[in-house]
């Protein structure tokens, strides 16, 4: 029988314990300069903690220059990025919230415009463009310059860039570290064979595909200390006929919780561009109540949560251990007060703006 939770009652990790069951999805912002983080992210990030989110996780960050999506996105490839992340989870910090980061590596689905200008993927003669890298030789959409195939030096080299990131995100201060495995971008790559044609000892088989997540996963678990909790964002399925599938994750996860990994945000598709995804709200909820059922790990859910009643009813049913929230915290940045008080909780106001919580 499941336990019962609220939405606002503490989830307990190993390292470390979350306020409440409601955590920042990573969203990226496109407005950092070669991968510098400035004012923007430390106001966009530290009003969330203001506002009591459980956890705080930072955008899509890229562990080496070309593994940005765009040329806005921030990164954790150089040491001189340390000192303005610093700045932020020591804020998030002091807000009693927990501050994380997600490493990412965008593979073929880099080099874009920001997407408020174009949807376009810069070639590499382009001022903000690169030579992609990925598994296979195949673009995304098959209009665009092909991706290089990458070799297994290539394929190690990103594991150490991993590696040094998760060094670094650890010397800046994060509390959680999320590897970013799903949405179409590298290691996903990699884990769909609609994608992954490789024929060597990272291709055809699911052993071989997940083989590059997992020697990831080992080099960033061995930078992590005490303080770290090593989470996996996943796509549990391609949405598309062949694809990675909601098995095959299942089967992932078993591994890598075996491997250290203590948590599963459980998201879907990204992987091929004529993917068929039925969107609804909560969608992705079934996934992770699959996920968390088949494997006992704690799993986080995300995608068209908007509601308390609908996060409510997704803890107190344990179909996940957490939501995660994009656009609504877009929307009200201090929706967690919101949520409290729809629901008749009592939080922790900062003394700054208790008397608002005054009616």
């Amino acid at each position: 029988m499941k336990a019962k939770h609220s939405l606002f009652s503490e989830l307990p990790l190993t390292n470390m314990t979350l306020s409440n069951r409601i955590v920042v999805s990573p969203m990226c912002q496109y407005s950092a300069i070669n991968g510098f983080a400035n004012d923007w992210h430390l106001v966009h990030l530290g009003q969330f903690a203001v506002g009591r989110a459980a956890v705080v996780i930072q955008e899509a960050t890229a562990v080496s220059e070309i593994g940005r999506i765009s040329y806005g996105d921030l990164g954790i490839w150089s040491d001189e990025h340390i000192e303005k992340l610093k700045q932020i989870t020591e804020f998030i910090s002091s807000q009693g919230s927990i501050p994380g980061i997600q490493l990412a590596h965008a593979g073929r689905k880099a080099s874009t415009d920001k997407p408020w200008i174009s949807r376009k993927q810069f070639s590499p003669d382009e001022e903000h463009g690169w030579q992609t890298i990925a598994p296979s030789a195949i673009p995304y959409h098959e209009y665009e310059i092909p991706p290089t195939e990458m070799t297994l030096a290539d394929i190690q080299s990103v594991v150490y860039e991993f590696k040094l990131a998760a060094r670094r995100a650890v010397s800046a201060g994060y509390k959680v570290i999320e590897i970013h495995a799903a949405h179409g971008y590298l290691i996903h790559q990699f884990l769909s064979p609609l994608v992954n044609l490789r024929a060597d000892d990272y291709g055809e088989s699911f052993v071989n595909r997940i083989r590059f997540l997992v020697e990831i996963v080992h080099a960033v678990k061995e930078e992590l200390g005490k303080e770290q909790s090593l989470w996996v964002r996943l796509s549990a399925t391609d949405w598309a006929e062949g694809g990675w599938d909601l098995e095959q994750t299942i089967e992932l996860v078993k591994i890598l919780k075996l491997q250290g990994v203590e948590v599963a945000d459980i998201s879907s598709g990204g992987a091929v561009s004529y993917q068929q995804i039925p969107v609804e709200p909560g969608y992705q909820v079934p996934f992770a109540d699959e996920i968390k059922n088949s494997t006992e790990i704690c799993t986080g859910t995300v995608g068209l949560i908007t509601s308390s009643k609908q996060a409510k009813d997704i803890i107190n049913r344990a179909a996940a251990d957490f939501v995660l929230i994009g656009r609504e915290f877009l929307r009200d940045p201090h929706l967690v007060y919101e949520w409290a008080k729809e629901l008749g909780e009592d939080i922790n106001w900062p003394p700054q703006y208790e008397r608002a919580k005054i009616e």
